[in-house]
Protein backbone atom coordinates (compact mmCIF):
# COMPACT_ATOMS: atom_id res chain seq x y z
CA UNK A 1 0.00 0.00 0.00
CA UNK A 2 0.84 3.54 -0.96
CA UNK A 3 0.44 6.26 2.05
CA UNK A 4 -0.63 9.52 1.76
CA UNK A 5 0.55 12.50 3.54
CA UNK A 6 0.43 16.38 2.93
CA UNK A 7 2.26 19.49 4.20
CA UNK A 8 -0.76 21.64 4.59
CA UNK A 9 -0.89 25.52 5.54
CA UNK A 10 -4.55 26.41 5.98
CA UNK A 11 -5.02 29.56 4.42
CA UNK A 12 -8.60 30.58 5.98
CA UNK A 13 -10.04 29.40 8.22
CA UNK A 14 -40.34 3.20 24.71
CA UNK A 15 -42.08 0.64 22.56
CA UNK A 16 -45.23 0.01 20.64
CA UNK A 17 -46.34 -3.65 20.24
CA UNK A 18 -45.21 -5.31 16.81
CA UNK A 19 -44.89 -8.85 15.55
CA UNK A 20 -41.26 -10.06 17.38
CA UNK A 21 -38.42 -11.00 14.86
CA UNK A 22 -35.95 -13.76 16.21
CA UNK A 23 -32.61 -12.79 17.06
CA UNK A 24 -31.01 -14.56 14.21
CA UNK A 25 -27.16 -14.74 13.70
CA UNK A 26 -25.04 -13.88 11.21
CA UNK A 27 -22.67 -17.08 11.11
CA UNK A 28 -19.82 -16.37 9.08
CA UNK A 29 -18.74 -18.18 6.16
CA UNK A 30 -14.48 -19.45 5.95
CA UNK A 31 -14.14 -17.19 3.39
CA UNK A 32 -15.55 -14.53 5.79
CA UNK A 33 -14.11 -15.69 9.19
CA UNK A 34 -10.17 -15.38 7.18
CA UNK A 35 -11.09 -12.21 5.34
CA UNK A 36 -12.91 -10.89 8.87
CA UNK A 37 -12.80 -7.32 8.97
CA UNK A 38 -12.01 -6.63 12.73
CA UNK A 39 -10.15 -8.71 15.33
CA UNK A 40 -10.50 -8.34 19.25
CA UNK A 41 -7.32 -8.00 20.56
CA UNK A 42 -8.08 -6.51 24.29
CA UNK A 43 -6.68 -9.58 26.13
CA UNK A 44 -2.94 -8.92 24.75
CA UNK A 45 -3.14 -5.78 24.89
CA UNK A 46 -3.56 -4.85 28.11
CA UNK A 47 -7.15 -3.74 28.88
CA UNK A 48 -8.41 -5.74 30.86
CA UNK A 49 -11.34 -3.31 32.65
CA UNK A 50 -15.44 -3.63 32.67
CA UNK A 51 -18.12 -1.16 33.00
CA UNK A 52 -20.20 -2.23 36.41
CA UNK A 53 -23.63 -1.36 36.81
CA UNK A 54 -24.30 -2.90 40.05
CA UNK A 55 -27.46 -4.94 39.23
CA UNK A 56 -26.19 -7.91 41.80
CA UNK A 57 -28.06 -6.05 44.10
CA UNK A 58 -30.94 -6.88 42.14
CA UNK A 59 -33.19 -3.64 42.27
CA UNK A 60 -33.86 -3.41 38.99
CA UNK A 61 -33.71 0.10 38.68
CA UNK A 62 -33.71 2.24 35.37
CA UNK A 63 -30.11 3.31 36.41
CA UNK A 64 -28.79 0.31 35.83
CA UNK A 65 -30.09 -0.04 32.12
CA UNK A 66 -27.88 2.96 30.87
CA UNK A 67 -24.67 1.51 30.60
CA UNK A 68 -21.30 3.11 30.22
CA UNK A 69 -18.72 5.02 27.46
CA UNK A 70 -15.71 5.66 26.28
CA UNK A 71 -13.36 8.52 24.74
CA UNK A 72 -10.54 7.93 22.49
CA UNK A 73 -8.31 11.06 22.94
CA UNK A 74 -4.75 11.56 22.44
CA UNK A 75 -3.89 13.19 26.17
CA UNK A 76 0.30 13.19 26.19
CA UNK A 77 0.04 14.44 22.35
CA UNK A 78 2.60 11.64 21.02
CA UNK A 79 0.12 11.03 18.30
CA UNK A 80 -1.20 8.25 19.23
CA UNK A 81 -4.88 8.01 20.57
CA UNK A 82 -5.87 6.85 24.35
CA UNK A 83 -8.37 5.45 25.73
CA UNK A 84 -10.89 6.22 28.30
CA UNK A 85 -13.16 3.70 29.78
CA UNK A 86 -15.95 5.24 32.16
CA UNK A 87 -16.20 2.71 35.42
CA UNK A 88 -20.02 2.80 36.65
CA UNK A 89 -21.50 2.61 39.62
CA UNK A 90 -22.95 0.58 42.39
CA UNK A 91 -25.74 0.27 45.17
CA UNK A 92 -25.20 0.27 49.33
CA UNK A 93 -27.28 -0.49 51.63
CA UNK A 94 -29.75 0.85 53.00
CA UNK A 95 -34.02 2.48 52.97
CA UNK A 96 -34.15 3.71 50.58
CA UNK A 97 -30.73 2.30 49.13
CA UNK A 98 -27.51 4.98 48.18
CA UNK A 99 -25.85 5.15 44.82
CA UNK A 100 -21.88 5.04 44.77
CA UNK A 101 -19.62 5.55 41.71
CA UNK A 102 -16.64 3.20 40.51
CA UNK A 103 -12.95 4.39 39.63
CA UNK A 104 -13.00 5.10 35.49
CA UNK A 105 -9.78 3.66 33.80
CA UNK A 106 -7.52 5.45 31.42
CA UNK A 107 -4.74 3.67 29.17
CA UNK A 108 -2.26 5.36 27.59
CA UNK A 109 -1.20 3.68 23.54
CA UNK A 110 2.35 2.37 24.30
CA UNK A 111 1.91 1.75 20.16
CA UNK A 112 1.82 -1.65 19.12
CA UNK A 113 -1.68 -2.20 20.06
CA UNK A 114 -0.16 -2.30 23.78
CA UNK A 115 -1.88 -0.19 26.53
CA UNK A 116 -0.52 1.09 30.25
CA UNK A 117 -3.09 1.81 32.59
CA UNK A 118 -1.90 5.79 33.40
CA UNK A 119 -5.74 6.60 35.62
CA UNK A 120 -3.97 7.45 38.96
CA UNK A 121 -0.96 9.37 37.19
CA UNK A 122 -3.54 11.20 34.83
CA UNK A 123 -5.72 12.02 38.22
CA UNK A 124 -8.91 10.46 36.25
CA UNK A 125 -9.94 7.85 38.30
CA UNK A 126 -13.05 9.77 39.01
CA UNK A 127 -15.73 7.83 41.11
CA UNK A 128 -17.46 10.89 42.91
CA UNK A 129 -20.65 9.23 41.18
CA UNK A 130 -22.02 6.80 38.99
CA UNK A 131 -20.64 7.49 35.88
CA UNK A 132 -22.07 6.68 32.46
CA UNK A 133 -20.66 9.30 29.88
CA UNK A 134 -17.64 11.05 28.10
CA UNK A 135 -16.68 13.74 26.03
CA UNK A 136 -13.41 14.76 24.79
CA UNK A 137 -12.22 18.44 23.44
CA UNK A 138 -9.56 20.51 23.85
CA UNK A 139 -12.05 23.59 25.26
CA UNK A 140 -9.46 26.48 26.10
CA UNK A 141 -7.57 25.98 23.16
CA UNK A 142 -4.29 25.49 24.60
CA UNK A 143 -3.52 22.71 22.63
CA UNK A 144 -4.02 19.59 24.99
CA UNK A 145 -7.51 17.83 24.87
CA UNK A 146 -9.43 17.71 27.79
CA UNK A 147 -12.29 15.55 29.46
CA UNK A 148 -15.40 15.72 30.29
CA UNK A 149 -17.42 12.51 32.29
CA UNK A 150 -21.60 12.68 33.10
CA UNK A 151 -23.07 10.59 35.20
CA UNK A 152 -25.88 10.10 37.54
CA UNK A 153 -25.77 13.12 40.01
CA UNK A 154 -22.71 14.25 38.81
CA UNK A 155 -20.56 15.70 35.79
CA UNK A 156 -16.62 16.53 35.90
CA UNK A 157 -14.79 18.73 33.83
CA UNK A 158 -10.69 17.62 33.72
CA UNK A 159 -8.61 20.16 32.49
CA UNK A 160 -5.42 18.56 30.56
CA UNK A 161 -2.24 19.81 31.91
CA UNK A 162 0.33 18.31 30.12
CA UNK A 163 -0.62 15.13 30.84
CA UNK A 164 -2.16 15.84 34.43
CA UNK A 165 -5.42 16.06 34.72
CA UNK A 166 -7.20 18.55 37.20
CA UNK A 167 -10.84 18.83 38.11
CA UNK A 168 -12.24 22.51 37.41
CA UNK A 169 -16.00 21.72 36.86
CA UNK A 170 -16.60 24.32 39.78
CA UNK A 171 -14.47 27.14 38.61
CA UNK A 172 -15.70 26.47 35.11
CA UNK A 173 -19.13 26.97 35.72
CA UNK A 174 -20.87 24.40 34.93
CA UNK A 175 -23.86 23.15 36.75
CA UNK A 176 -24.18 19.97 39.02
CA UNK A 177 -27.08 17.75 37.03
CA UNK A 178 -29.38 15.61 38.44
CA UNK A 179 -29.00 12.88 35.91
CA UNK A 180 -26.40 13.41 32.93
CA UNK A 181 -25.61 11.21 29.78
CA UNK A 182 -24.09 12.14 26.23
CA UNK A 183 -22.28 15.40 26.14
CA UNK A 184 -21.09 17.16 22.82
CA UNK A 185 -18.94 19.39 22.44
CA UNK A 186 -18.82 21.95 19.21
CA UNK A 187 -17.89 25.42 17.93
CA UNK A 188 -21.56 26.58 17.90
CA UNK A 189 -21.07 30.59 17.83
CA UNK A 190 -18.07 30.75 15.24
CA UNK A 191 -15.48 32.10 18.17
CA UNK A 192 -12.96 29.02 17.30
CA UNK A 193 -14.03 27.37 21.34
CA UNK A 194 -15.90 24.47 21.43
CA UNK A 195 -18.94 24.46 23.48
CA UNK A 196 -21.04 22.36 25.21
CA UNK A 197 -24.34 20.23 25.36
CA UNK A 198 -25.26 17.95 28.12
CA UNK A 199 -28.33 15.45 27.76
CA UNK A 200 -30.58 14.71 31.07
CA UNK A 201 -32.65 11.38 31.03
CA UNK A 202 -35.58 11.34 33.69
CA UNK A 203 -36.71 12.44 37.18
CA UNK A 204 -35.95 8.78 38.57
CA UNK A 205 -34.03 8.62 41.83
CA UNK A 206 -33.87 6.00 45.28
CA UNK A 207 -36.87 7.80 46.78
CA UNK A 208 -39.06 7.11 44.09
CA UNK A 209 -37.72 4.03 42.93
CA UNK A 210 -40.96 1.53 42.61
CA UNK A 211 -40.56 -1.70 40.90
CA UNK A 212 -42.52 -2.59 37.67
CA UNK A 213 -44.59 -5.35 36.68
CA UNK A 214 -43.44 -8.32 35.09
CA UNK A 215 -45.46 -11.79 34.19
CA UNK A 216 -41.91 -13.19 33.16
CA UNK A 217 -39.51 -12.00 35.75
CA UNK A 218 -38.82 -14.08 38.88
CA UNK A 219 -40.52 -11.90 41.64
CA UNK A 220 -42.98 -10.74 39.70
CA UNK A 221 -40.94 -7.32 38.66
CA UNK A 222 -38.49 -5.87 36.31
CA UNK A 223 -37.14 -2.36 35.23
CA UNK A 224 -39.54 0.20 34.56
CA UNK A 225 -39.58 2.18 31.46
CA UNK A 226 -39.34 5.56 31.18
CA UNK A 227 -42.78 6.63 30.59
CA UNK A 228 -42.46 5.88 34.48
CA UNK A 229 -40.59 9.22 34.73
CA UNK A 230 -40.61 12.89 34.09
CA UNK A 231 -37.57 14.05 31.59
CA UNK A 232 -34.84 16.24 33.02
CA UNK A 233 -33.92 19.83 31.11
CA UNK A 234 -30.80 19.23 29.35
CA UNK A 235 -28.04 22.06 29.41
CA UNK A 236 -26.45 24.53 26.61
CA UNK A 237 -23.47 26.16 27.43
CA UNK A 238 -21.58 29.13 25.46
CA UNK A 239 -17.62 28.83 26.01
CA UNK A 240 -16.55 32.52 27.53
CA UNK A 241 -13.27 31.78 26.25
CA UNK A 242 -11.59 32.87 29.88
CA UNK A 243 -11.88 29.58 31.21
CA UNK A 244 -15.41 29.02 31.78
CA UNK A 245 -18.90 28.62 30.39
CA UNK A 246 -22.52 30.66 30.14
CA UNK A 247 -25.32 28.59 30.84
CA UNK A 248 -27.98 29.32 27.57
CA UNK A 249 -30.58 27.00 28.29
CA UNK A 250 -33.20 29.62 28.51
CA UNK A 251 -32.08 32.07 26.49
CA UNK A 252 -31.77 29.43 23.41
CA UNK A 253 -35.36 27.68 24.14
CA UNK A 254 -33.56 24.49 24.77
CA UNK A 255 -36.34 22.22 25.40
CA UNK A 256 -36.81 20.90 28.71
CA UNK A 257 -39.13 17.48 27.94
CA UNK A 258 -36.78 15.48 26.15
CA UNK A 259 -35.45 12.35 28.04
CA UNK A 260 -31.96 12.51 25.97
CA UNK A 261 -29.86 9.47 25.42
CA UNK A 262 -27.50 10.43 22.59
CA UNK A 263 -26.28 14.17 21.39
CA UNK A 264 -24.75 15.34 17.91
CA UNK A 265 -23.10 18.58 16.92
CA UNK A 266 -22.83 18.81 12.96
CA UNK A 267 -23.95 20.70 10.18
CA UNK A 268 -26.85 18.69 8.71
CA UNK A 269 -28.09 21.41 6.38
CA UNK A 270 -24.72 22.39 5.20
CA UNK A 271 -25.38 26.10 5.86
CA UNK A 272 -21.70 25.99 7.17
CA UNK A 273 -23.14 26.82 10.89
CA UNK A 274 -23.15 23.04 13.52
CA UNK A 275 -26.62 22.22 14.42
CA UNK A 276 -27.97 20.07 17.09
CA UNK A 277 -29.61 16.47 17.43
CA UNK A 278 -30.79 14.76 20.07
CA UNK A 279 -32.02 11.59 20.72
CA UNK A 280 -34.64 10.91 23.04
CA UNK A 281 -36.23 7.78 24.85
CA UNK A 282 -39.90 7.43 24.74
CA UNK A 283 -40.31 11.02 23.58
CA UNK A 284 -39.51 13.00 20.20
CA UNK A 285 -36.16 13.85 19.54
CA UNK A 286 -34.66 16.97 18.67
CA UNK A 287 -33.07 18.90 16.05
CA UNK A 288 -32.03 22.54 16.71
CA UNK A 289 -30.98 24.04 13.44
CA UNK A 290 -28.38 26.92 13.98
CA UNK A 291 -29.91 30.25 12.56
CA UNK A 292 -26.65 32.04 13.86
CA UNK A 293 -24.58 32.94 16.87
CA UNK A 294 -27.09 31.50 19.95
CA UNK A 295 -30.10 31.47 17.95
CA UNK A 296 -31.67 28.18 17.70
CA UNK A 297 -34.57 26.83 16.11
CA UNK A 298 -36.23 23.14 17.31
CA UNK A 299 -37.21 21.24 13.91
CA UNK A 300 -37.70 18.18 14.64
CA UNK A 301 -40.93 17.00 13.50
CA UNK A 302 -41.04 19.46 10.79
CA UNK A 303 -37.88 18.58 9.62
CA UNK A 304 -38.67 14.69 9.83
CA UNK A 305 -36.45 13.27 12.55
CA UNK A 306 -38.48 13.38 15.59
CA UNK A 307 -40.55 10.47 14.81
CA UNK A 308 -40.56 6.89 12.81
CA UNK A 309 -42.23 6.01 9.50
CA UNK A 310 -45.96 6.39 11.13
CA UNK A 311 -45.81 9.58 13.20
CA UNK A 312 -45.05 7.53 16.47
CA UNK A 313 -41.75 8.27 18.76
CA UNK A 314 -39.39 5.78 19.71
CA UNK A 315 -36.90 4.81 22.04
CA UNK A 316 -33.75 6.32 20.81
CA UNK A 317 -30.39 5.93 22.15
CA UNK A 318 -27.51 6.12 19.74
CA UNK A 319 -27.05 8.49 16.77
CA UNK A 320 -24.45 8.86 14.13
CA UNK A 321 -24.33 10.98 10.89
CA UNK A 322 -22.87 10.37 7.53
CA UNK A 323 -22.78 10.26 3.56
CA UNK A 324 -24.47 7.22 3.21
CA UNK A 325 -26.45 7.69 -0.18
CA UNK A 326 -23.67 9.58 -2.21
CA UNK A 327 -25.65 12.79 -2.13
CA UNK A 328 -22.97 14.60 -0.23
CA UNK A 329 -25.13 15.14 2.12
CA UNK A 330 -25.34 13.32 5.97
CA UNK A 331 -27.88 11.46 6.71
CA UNK A 332 -28.56 10.51 10.69
CA UNK A 333 -28.54 6.97 11.82
CA UNK A 334 -30.46 6.41 15.42
CA UNK A 335 -30.75 3.58 17.02
CA UNK A 336 -34.13 2.67 18.88
CA UNK A 337 -35.52 -0.22 21.52
CA UNK A 338 -37.21 -3.72 20.60
CA UNK A 339 -40.26 -3.40 18.27
CA UNK A 340 -38.76 -0.59 16.41
CA UNK A 341 -36.80 -0.43 13.62
CA UNK A 342 -33.50 1.75 14.16
CA UNK A 343 -33.78 5.22 11.86
CA UNK A 344 -32.35 6.09 8.91
CA UNK A 345 -33.42 9.44 8.21
CA UNK A 346 -32.14 10.33 4.75
CA UNK A 347 -30.94 14.23 4.23
CA UNK A 348 -32.88 15.82 1.63
CA UNK A 349 -31.04 18.78 1.70
CA UNK A 350 -32.71 22.62 2.95
CA UNK A 351 -33.12 20.72 6.26
CA UNK A 352 -35.27 18.28 5.67
CA UNK A 353 -35.15 14.16 5.96
CA UNK A 354 -37.29 10.82 4.81
CA UNK A 355 -37.62 7.87 7.08
CA UNK A 356 -35.62 5.50 4.86
CA UNK A 357 -34.96 2.73 7.00
CA UNK A 358 -36.34 0.05 4.45
CA UNK A 359 -35.16 1.33 1.60
CA UNK A 360 -31.80 2.00 2.93
CA UNK A 361 -31.78 -1.45 4.05
CA UNK A 362 -31.39 -1.00 7.41
CA UNK A 363 -35.04 -2.11 8.04
CA UNK A 364 -33.74 -5.95 7.11
CA UNK A 365 -32.57 -6.26 10.94
CA UNK A 366 -36.09 -6.16 12.43
CA UNK A 367 -37.55 -5.41 15.64
CA UNK A 368 -35.59 -7.40 18.29
CA UNK A 369 -32.87 -5.38 18.67
CA UNK A 370 -32.07 -2.40 21.09
CA UNK A 371 -29.66 -0.12 19.73
CA UNK A 372 -26.99 1.97 21.72
CA UNK A 373 -23.53 2.79 20.28
CA UNK A 374 -23.32 3.58 16.78
CA UNK A 375 -20.63 4.48 14.25
CA UNK A 376 -20.62 5.45 10.45
CA UNK A 377 -17.22 4.83 8.46
CA UNK A 378 -16.03 3.57 5.62
CA UNK A 379 -14.33 0.29 7.61
CA UNK A 380 -12.63 -0.68 4.34
CA UNK A 381 -11.62 2.07 2.17
CA UNK A 382 -13.48 1.19 -0.60
CA UNK A 383 -15.30 4.45 -0.87
CA UNK A 384 -18.26 3.24 0.58
CA UNK A 385 -19.59 4.24 4.16
CA UNK A 386 -20.23 1.59 6.96
CA UNK A 387 -21.84 1.18 10.03
CA UNK A 388 -21.39 -1.00 13.11
CA UNK A 389 -24.09 -0.54 16.00
CA UNK A 390 -23.83 -1.96 19.44
CA UNK A 391 -26.90 -3.68 21.16
CA UNK A 392 -28.28 -4.96 24.40
CA UNK A 393 -31.49 -5.41 26.34
CA UNK A 394 -32.71 -2.90 29.36
CA UNK A 395 -34.77 -5.18 31.00
CA UNK A 396 -33.14 -8.14 33.18
CA UNK A 397 -36.30 -10.11 31.74
CA UNK A 398 -37.10 -9.11 28.26
CA UNK A 399 -40.18 -10.60 26.86
CA UNK A 400 -39.80 -11.36 22.81
CA UNK A 401 -36.22 -10.86 23.01
CA UNK A 402 -32.55 -11.73 24.56
CA UNK A 403 -30.40 -9.82 26.97
CA UNK A 404 -27.36 -10.50 25.00
CA UNK A 405 -27.79 -9.72 21.46
CA UNK A 406 -25.56 -9.41 18.44
CA UNK A 407 -23.29 -6.51 17.33
CA UNK A 408 -24.17 -5.36 13.59
CA UNK A 409 -21.49 -4.80 10.66
CA UNK A 410 -23.39 -3.31 8.00
CA UNK A 411 -21.57 -2.53 4.48
CA UNK A 412 -22.19 -0.10 2.29
CA UNK A 413 -23.24 -1.67 -1.12
CA UNK A 414 -24.04 -0.22 -4.47
CA UNK A 415 -27.81 -2.04 -5.76
CA UNK A 416 -28.39 -1.09 -9.30
CA UNK A 417 -27.69 2.82 -9.08
CA UNK A 418 -28.72 3.51 -5.54
CA UNK A 419 -26.73 2.66 -2.24
CA UNK A 420 -27.93 0.57 0.77
CA UNK A 421 -26.84 -0.76 3.61
CA UNK A 422 -26.31 -4.88 3.84
CA UNK A 423 -25.67 -6.81 7.27
CA UNK A 424 -22.55 -8.34 6.78
CA UNK A 425 -21.31 -11.57 7.78
CA UNK A 426 -16.99 -10.44 7.54
CA UNK A 427 -16.96 -8.10 11.15
CA UNK A 428 -15.27 -11.68 12.34
CA UNK A 429 -15.76 -13.43 15.39
CA UNK A 430 -16.89 -10.79 17.38
CA UNK A 431 -19.72 -10.01 15.83
CA UNK A 432 -20.99 -13.58 15.92
CA UNK A 433 -21.01 -13.18 19.91
CA UNK A 434 -23.66 -11.93 21.61
CA UNK A 435 -22.90 -9.37 24.04
CA UNK A 436 -24.48 -6.75 26.23
CA UNK A 437 -23.51 -3.72 24.36
CA UNK A 438 -23.53 0.36 25.32
CA UNK A 439 -20.72 2.79 24.62
CA UNK A 440 -18.73 2.41 21.00
CA UNK A 441 -15.78 4.65 20.20
CA UNK A 442 -14.48 5.08 16.45
CA UNK A 443 -10.60 5.86 15.70
CA UNK A 444 -7.73 4.36 14.00
CA UNK A 445 -5.44 3.73 17.09
CA UNK A 446 -1.98 2.72 15.29
CA UNK A 447 -2.13 5.38 12.99
CA UNK A 448 -2.87 3.24 9.71
CA UNK A 449 -5.85 4.70 8.10
CA UNK A 450 -8.21 2.24 9.15
CA UNK A 451 -10.61 2.92 11.79
CA UNK A 452 -10.87 0.73 14.43
CA UNK A 453 -13.62 0.25 17.38
CA UNK A 454 -13.78 0.02 20.97
CA UNK A 455 -16.90 -0.85 22.83
CA UNK A 456 -18.30 -0.96 26.65
CA UNK A 457 -20.17 -4.14 27.75
CA UNK A 458 -22.49 -4.23 30.68
CA UNK A 459 -20.66 -6.26 33.48
CA UNK A 460 -18.39 -7.79 30.83
CA UNK A 461 -14.36 -6.75 29.28
CA UNK A 462 -14.39 -3.54 26.70
CA UNK A 463 -13.89 -4.99 23.37
CA UNK A 464 -10.46 -3.40 21.27
CA UNK A 465 -11.76 -4.58 17.79
CA UNK A 466 -8.29 -3.64 15.60
CA UNK A 467 -9.32 -2.93 11.63
CA UNK A 468 -7.88 -5.33 9.86
CA UNK A 469 -10.50 -5.03 6.38
CA UNK A 470 -8.34 -6.15 3.17
CA UNK A 471 -7.30 -2.24 1.74
CA UNK A 472 -6.61 -3.94 -1.77
CA UNK A 473 -3.34 -1.76 -2.13
CA UNK A 474 -5.47 1.28 -1.43
CA UNK A 475 -4.08 4.87 0.24
CA UNK A 476 -5.44 6.97 2.06
CA UNK A 477 -5.39 10.32 3.66
CA UNK A 478 -6.36 11.65 7.25
CA UNK A 479 -7.12 15.06 8.66
CA UNK A 480 -7.09 16.49 11.84
CA UNK A 481 -8.06 20.29 13.17
CA UNK A 482 -11.75 19.84 12.04
CA UNK A 483 -14.12 21.12 13.89
CA UNK A 484 -18.39 19.74 13.25
CA UNK A 485 -19.34 22.00 10.26
CA UNK A 486 -16.75 21.06 8.63
CA UNK A 487 -16.23 18.70 5.88
CA UNK A 488 -13.58 17.19 3.62
CA UNK A 489 -13.61 14.82 0.16
CA UNK A 490 -11.99 14.08 -2.52
CA UNK A 491 -11.74 17.00 -5.06
CA UNK A 492 -14.08 15.56 -8.45
CA UNK A 493 -15.36 12.41 -6.87
CA UNK A 494 -18.44 10.75 -6.06
CA UNK A 495 -17.09 9.02 -3.37
CA UNK A 496 -18.76 10.15 0.31
CA UNK A 497 -18.19 13.38 2.07
CA UNK A 498 -16.80 12.71 5.16
CA UNK A 499 -18.31 15.04 7.92
CA UNK A 500 -16.34 16.24 11.26
CA UNK A 501 -18.71 15.84 13.99
CA UNK A 502 -19.11 16.17 17.95
CA UNK A 503 -20.45 14.06 20.23
CA UNK A 504 -22.48 10.75 18.14
CA UNK A 505 -22.97 7.41 19.09
CA UNK A 506 -23.74 7.12 22.51
CA UNK A 507 -21.87 8.06 26.02
CA UNK A 508 -19.06 8.06 23.94
CA UNK A 509 -16.12 10.64 22.33
CA UNK A 510 -14.60 9.51 18.76
CA UNK A 511 -11.27 10.15 16.96
CA UNK A 512 -12.03 14.12 15.81
CA UNK A 513 -9.82 12.79 12.77
CA UNK A 514 -11.80 11.74 9.18
CA UNK A 515 -10.04 9.09 7.14
CA UNK A 516 -10.19 9.43 3.06
CA UNK A 517 -9.46 6.26 0.82
CA UNK A 518 -7.70 7.62 -2.43
CA UNK A 519 -6.35 5.06 -4.77
CA UNK A 520 -3.60 7.03 -6.78
CA UNK A 521 -0.42 8.86 -5.00
CA UNK A 522 -0.98 12.00 -6.16
CA UNK A 523 -4.66 13.50 -5.13
CA UNK A 524 -6.87 16.76 -4.14
CA UNK A 525 -8.85 16.59 -1.34
CA UNK A 526 -11.44 19.41 -0.64
CA UNK A 527 -12.00 20.80 2.75
CA UNK A 528 -15.02 23.05 3.54
CA UNK A 529 -14.28 25.14 6.79
CA UNK A 530 -17.16 26.53 8.06
CA UNK A 531 -18.55 29.96 5.63
CA UNK A 532 -21.23 31.04 7.95
CA UNK A 533 -18.41 31.69 10.28
CA UNK A 534 -15.94 33.37 7.84
CA UNK A 535 -14.23 29.69 6.35
CA UNK A 536 -13.75 28.84 2.74
CA UNK A 537 -13.32 26.03 0.54
CA UNK A 538 -9.99 25.09 -0.87
CA UNK A 539 -8.37 22.08 -3.24
CA UNK A 540 -5.35 20.81 -1.27
CA UNK A 541 -2.80 18.47 -3.40
CA UNK A 542 -2.00 15.78 -1.17
CA UNK A 543 0.68 13.04 -1.88
CA UNK A 544 3.16 10.78 0.76
CA UNK A 545 -0.12 11.16 3.00
CA UNK A 546 -0.97 9.90 6.54
CA UNK A 547 -3.13 11.85 9.43
CA UNK A 548 -2.44 15.80 8.34
CA UNK A 549 -2.98 18.52 10.86
CA UNK A 550 -4.59 21.68 9.54
CA UNK A 551 -3.57 24.89 11.07
CA UNK A 552 -5.47 27.81 11.10
CA UNK A 553 -4.03 31.27 10.06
Amino acid sequence: MRYLSCLLLLLAMGCGQRPVEPLVPVVPTPHAIADAWFEDVAAESGIDFAYHNGEEADHRTILESLGGGIALLDYDRDGLLDIFVVGGGRFTTGKPFGIAGLSNKFYRNMGGWKFADVTNAAGVAGGGFYGHGAAAADYDSDGWTDLLVTGYGGLTLYHNNRGKFEDVTTKCGLKNPIWATSAAWGDLDGDGLPDLYVCQYVDWSPQNHVPCPSDIAPGGFDVCPPQQYKPLPHFLYRNKGDGTFEDKTVSCQIRSDGKGLGVLIADLDLDGRPDIYVANDATDNFLYLNRGPWKFEEVGVSAGVARDENGSYDGSMGVDAGDLDGSGRPSLLVTNFQDEWHALYRNLGGGRFLHQSQAMGLAALGRSFVGFGVAIADFNLDGLNDAVIAHGHVVRFPKGSTVMQLPVLMEGATVGDRRRLMRSASGGAYFSQVKSGRGLAVGDLDNNGRPDLVISHQNAPVALLRNRAPAKDKGWVGVSGLKPGDCVSLANSSDPVQFARGGGSYLSSSDDRLTIPVFQSRISIAVRFQPAWGGVERQIQCIEGKHLMLSKH
